[in-house]
């Protein structure tokens, strides 16, 4: 399956993925075929890796968009950094490294990335893995708070990992407290939430 999307997107070397890690290919062909029919100015990513590397090839084969990537963990900064160098997608991607920290959101703390040093972009596409379930319950729930207000009137979101409870709980939260979002479920080998901001 990952030969399949290096070889649509005309990839030469084989894509570096973790086996259990990496987003599944499925996942990787639903966010490159927006990227490749929509073409985004700004995407960013909430974790990198492999997303990273696909994404920013679509921004390549668009002439057009770039990718910001929050990323908690350094060695995995500078692995994405290494691999984006290796392909020549350097100029398309940066990886930002963002430790998590306390943040407060409705009275509850939480642990996310470190929005220091993210341009103050307005953001066409948020794609969320991270950060790891492992961190907190909802550990990826701070992102469209803490997010919500850089996204463009007509963004698009994309929900890792959604068949998990934590995650389908987490879409619930957001969609009570942002009643905009439309959502839709995609049934992909770890499940994703399709999210659509429509900001008046």
């Amino acid at each position: 399956m990952y030969q399949s999307i290096r070889d649509k997107l005309h990839l030469e070397a084989d894509l570096p993925y973790i086996e259990h890690w990496s987003a599944a290919p499925d996942f990787l062909e639903l966010i490159s075929d927006h990227c490749l029919e929509y073409r985004p100015n700004n995407i960013v990513e909430c974790s990198s890796g492999l997303t990273t590397l696909i994404l920013a090839r679509c921004c390549q084969l668009n002439d057009k968009g770039r990718v910001l990537s929050l990323e908690n963990g350094s060695e995995y900064a500078e692995k994405t950094r290494e691999d984006l160098k290796a392909f020549g997608l350097e100029q398309y991607a940066e990886v930002i490294h963002a430790p998590l920290h306390e943040v407060i959101i409705n009275s509850r703390e939480y642990a996310w990335y470190h929005l220091e040093a993210l341009h103050a972009v307005s953001i066409d596409m948020l794609v969320i893995d991270g950060p790891s379930g492992f961190t907190q319950k909802h550990a990826r729930y701070p992102a469209i708070p803490m997010l919500y207000d850089r996204l463009s009137h007509e963004s698009v979101i994309y929900l890792d990992d959604a068949s998990r409870e934590d995650e389908k709980e987490i879409v619930e939260m957001w969609r009570k407290e942002y009643p905009s979002l439309s959502h839709a479920h995609i049934e992909t080998e770890r499940g994703c939430s399709l999210l659509s901001v429509h900001k008046t």
